[in-house]
C-alpha cells in the first residue's frame, strides 16, 4: 500500500502563510467588496457609508502596521500572529450580528487589524524561516493565497447569491469557512526556535540600511500605489454592478481579479530578475494605472474584464517587490522596513475610499474616483524612475535582484 509523501517542512510553511492570506485577507478583508452592493441592496447602507466602513477597515490595518513595526521579538510577533488569526474569524463573524453602522464599524476595524497579521507579520515570520534555513526568502506561494483568496470570496458570495441567502446568512457562511481555514494557518507555521548565541543561521547576513533619498521617494511612491490600489479593491463590484449592461457580472470581474493576483508576485519576481526590483515596480504600476483608469473610460465588458486582469496582475505584484526589498535591506527584521513601508500605503487607504465614497454619492458615479487612483500611481512610477536613476540603494537592489539565484 503506497505512503502519501508528508509536505517538507518549507512547503509546510508557506502553506501556513497561504492559508493566513485566505483568512485574514481574503474573507476577513475581501468579502466585504463583493458584500458590498449586497448590503447596500438590502440595508440602508450608503455609497459614503461604505467608504468610511472601508477607511475603517484600513484603519484598523494601520495600527496593525505600527504595532508589527514596533515589536522586535521574534516570539512576540508569533503570539500576535496568532492573535490576528482569531480576531479575522470574530471580525467576521460579528459583521452578521446586526444590522447597525457602528458595528459594522468596530468589526471592519478589527478585521483591518487581522489582516495585517498575514500581510506583515506571517511574511515576516516566514521570511525569517526561509532565511534561518537558508532558502531563498521568495513570498509568491505566501501572496498567491491573497490573489485565491479574492476568487475565494468572489465565488462563495456568487454561490450564497444564487442559494438566495441574504447579507446575514452570507457572512456567517464567511465566518464558517473562517473557522476551517484558521487550522493550517495555525498549525503549519511552526513557532519560532529561540535564537542561538553567536549561533548559526543568517548571521552572516547583515542589514544595509537604506539612504535617505531612497526612504523619502519610496515611502511617497508607495502612499500613491497604495491609493490605486484600494479604490479598485473596495469598489470594483460595486462600479461594475451600477453598469446596466454589466450586472450580475461583479462578483466574477473580482474573481477574474483574484486569478490574475494569484500568480503575480511569482511572475513579477521573475520580471525582477531581468529588469531589478525597481524595474519591476515601475512596470507593474505603469499597467496598474491603465487597469484602474479602463472602468472610467468604458463600460464594455472587454474592458471591465481587462481592466480586472491589469489591475488584479500588477497590484500583489507591488506589494510583495517592496516587501521583498525590506528582506534584502533587513535580512533579520524585515518587518523594520515593512512596517513603515505599510503606514504610508496604509494612509491612502485610510484617505482614499472614504473620499471616493462621497465623490461617488455627490456625482453617482465612481469615474472621479477612479482618475484621481490612476493620477496617484502614474505619480508613483514617475517618482520610482527617478529613484532609480539619483539613488545607490536603489541600484544596489536592481543588480542583487538580477544577480540572486533562480533556486
Amino acid at each position: 500500500m503506497a505512503q502519501s509523501t508528508p509536505l517538507s517542512p518549507r512547503y509546510r510553511v508557506l502553506l501556513a502563510g497561504l492559508f493566513s492570506q485566505l483568512l485574514c485577507v481574503g474573507v476577513a478583508r475581501f468579502a466585504y467588496t463583493p458584500l458590498l452592493p449586497v448590503m447596500q441592496q438590502q440595508t440602508w447602507l450608503s455609497d459614503a457609508q461604505g467608504g468610511w466602513l472601508a477607511a475603517l477597515n484600513y484603519a484598523g490595518y494601520m495600527l496593525g502596521a505600527l504595532v508589527a513595526a514596533s515589536i522586535h521579538s521574534i516570539r512576540l510577533k508569533d503570539t500576535l500572529y496568532r492573535l490576528t488569526l482569531l480576531l479575522a474569524v470574530l471580525s467576521t463573524a460579528g459583521m452578521a450580528l446586526a444590522d447597525s453602522f457602528w458595528l459594522w464599524a468596530g468589526m471592519r476595524f478589527v478585521a483591518g487589524f487581522s489582516s495585517s497579521g498575514a500581510m506583515l507579520l506571517a511574511s515576516g515570520l516566514i521570511l525569517h524561516w526561509l532565511i534561518q534555513h537558508r532558502h531563498r526568502g521568495e513570498l509568491g506561494i505566501h501572496f498567491a493565497g491573497l490573489g485565491l483568496g479574492i476568487l475565494l470570496a468572489a465565488l462563495a458570495v456568487e454561490l450564497m447569491r444564487w442559494l438566495a441567502l441574504e447579507w446575514q446568512a452570507q457572512w456567517w457562511g464567511f465566518a464558517a469557512l473562517a473557522v476551517a481555514l484558521l487550522v493550517p494557518a495555525w498549525r503549519w507555521l511552526p513557532r519560532p526556535a529561540k535564537p542561538v548565541e553567536g549561533g548559526g543561521g543568517s548571521r552572516h547576513q547583515q542589514a544595509s540600511p537604506p539612504s535617505r533619498t531612497f526612504m523619502r521617494l519610496m515611502l511617497a511612491a508607495y502612499f500613491c500605489a497604495g491609493y490605486g490600489y484600494v479604490i479598485s479593491a473596495t469598489f470594483i463590484v460595486a462600479i461594475v454592478e451600477r453598469e446596466p449592461l454589466l450586472a450580475g457580472a461583479g462578483n466574477w470581474t473580482f474573481a477574474l481579479v483574484g486569478l490574475a493576483a494569484a500568480p503575480a508576485v511569482m511572475l513579477w519576481d521573475l520580471i525582477a530578475r531581468r529588469i531589478g526590483y525597481l524595474g519591476a515596480l515601475i512596470c507593474a504600476m505603469a499597467l496598474q494605472v491603465v487597469g484602474i483608469v479602463l472602468p472610467a473610460l468604458t463600460d464594455s465588458l472587454a474592458g471591465v474584464l481587462t481592466s480586472a486582469v491589469l489591475y488584479g496582475g500588477t497590484f500583489l505584484g507591488c506589494v510583495s517587490l517592496v516587501l521583498t526589498m525590506a528582506g534584502r535591506l533587513y535580512p533579520q527584521s524585515p518587518a523594520r522596513l515593512m512596517g513603515r513601508m505599510t503606514l504610508a500605503y496604509g494612509a491612502a487607504q485610510i484617505i482614499a475610499p472614504a473620499l471616493t465614497g462621497m465623490l461617488a454619492e455627490a456625482t453617482g458615479h465612481y469615474d472621479t474616483g477612479l482618475w484621481l487612483a490612476g493620477g496617484f500611481v502614474a505619480l508613483g512610477a514617475v517618482l520610482l524612475a527617478w529613484l532609480r536613476r539619483v539613488d545607490r540603494t536603489a541600484q544596489r537592489l536592481d543588480a542583487e535582484a538580477k544577480a540572486a539565484p533562480a533556486g
